[in-house]
């Protein structure tokens, strides 16, 4: 009797389970590399997200350089000083010159660029003590060896020097016969500019005060009675 073909339970089924252990591992494998890939592009531990390295341009610093700057020293002086030994300050302002009180002077004093010095030139307004009425303005410009000429002077009643974007502005009360220190009939503003060795003058303008405000000589008038109901 012949007997067919019988089912291999021997090394026909053990080849079987051997191939697909073997694919099982392959798979596992994948599945792990999967999984490491995926890790590494998302966990920002070193790995770029953005793409291959060198894909995008790299930003360079630039190092900010700061433009050399233009304001000069400003070495504080002794005004007082200053005036009292400069010959072309008047015997009767150098004797006026005392303190008001303690050790004030009646003096102001700027600093400020208008003659092109090696440092700051030095304006100086020199006042009364009792109604700060100006006598005097002078300004001072530094030499290199680090002393100061006088190149600028006016001396009368009521006068008063600022400095004004790079120009000498000097204003002057005008009184008239009549008129109380205290209210002037107007003023003279003069500016000066300077030009090669000296001050020119730039510009005056001349100020008229309303004096219908007051009486004529001087005075305000005395404030008007209520009206009574």
């Amino acid at each position: 009797m012949t007997r067919g073909p019988t089912a291999d339970t021997g090394g026909g089924r053990g080849r079987l389970l051997s191939g697909w252990a073997a694919s099982s591992t392959a798979l596992v494998g994948l599945a792990a590399f999967g999984l490491f890939a995926v890790s590494c592009s998302t966990g920002g531990t070193g790995t770029r997200d953005e793409g291959p390295a060198g894909s995008q341009p790299v930003a360079q610093a630039t190092a900010s350089v700061t433009a050399p700057s233009t304001v000069k020293p400003t070495p504080r002086v002794d005004a007082v000083d200053l005036l009292k030994a400069d010959p072309r300050v008047s015997g009767r302002v150098r004797s006026d010159l005392k303190p008001c009180t303690g050790d004030e002077y009646p003096v102001d004093t700027s600093y400020g660029t208008l003659t092109d010095g090696p440092s700051a030139d030095v304006v100086v307004n020199v006042m009364t003590c009792g109604d700060s009425v100006g006598v005097g303005t002078y300004v001072y410009r530094p030499r290199a060896n680090g002393t100061y000429e006088n190149v600028f002077t006016v001396e009368q009643p009521s006068v008063y020097g600022t400095i004004d974007r790079g120009d000498l502005v000097v204003t002057t009360q005008v009184y008239g016969t009549k008129d109380a220190v205290a209210y002037p009939s107007g003023e003279e503003v003069i500016t000066y500019h300077w030009a090669g060795s000296r001050f020119t003058e730039e510009d005056r303008v001349h100020n008229d005060f309303n004096r219908a405000v007051g009486t004529g000589d001087g005075e305000f008038p005395a404030p008007a009675e209520p009206t009574k109901n």
